[in-house]
């Protein structure tokens, strides 16, 4: 059964600089089980994308922070934890989302920063 709130239709995750895209449904999309279920960490671990996430995707250390070059408006809203351990964690916070608590919900390209 799709959870609440997801998306329906084809979503694209595209990894820079390496060109990798993940292209899948979100209403079917295997689950890795790593962060927030539909996560860009939770698709990219499921689809052998490698992404460090030392916390085990509880998003809590930031080792899983990403770039968001396009498609920031295609996940989900920060939380304040989260934004407070982008803060913790990064010196410039501009444009980054911790990879296992930005569900995606559209087209998004990123950048894998650690």
């Amino acid at each position: 059964m799709r959870q609440t709130g997801q998306p329906t239709g084809t979503c694209r995750i595209r990894f820079e600089p390496t060109g990798q895209e993940i292209t899948f449904d979100p209403a079917v999309a295997p689950s890795s089980g790593t962060g927030e279920p539909g996560s860009i960490l939770d698709i990219a671990v499921a689809h052998g994308v490698d992404i460090q996430h030392g916390c085990g995707g509880s998003g809590i250390c930031g080792t899983c922070a990403v770039k968001i070059v396009r498609g920031m408006g295609n996940l989900s809203k920060p939380s304040d934890d989260e934004t407070y351990t982008l803060r913790v964690a990064l010196d410039d916070t501009r444009h980054m989302r911790l990879a296992c608590q930005a569900v995606v919900r559209g087209d998004v390209t990123v950048c894998i920063v650690s």
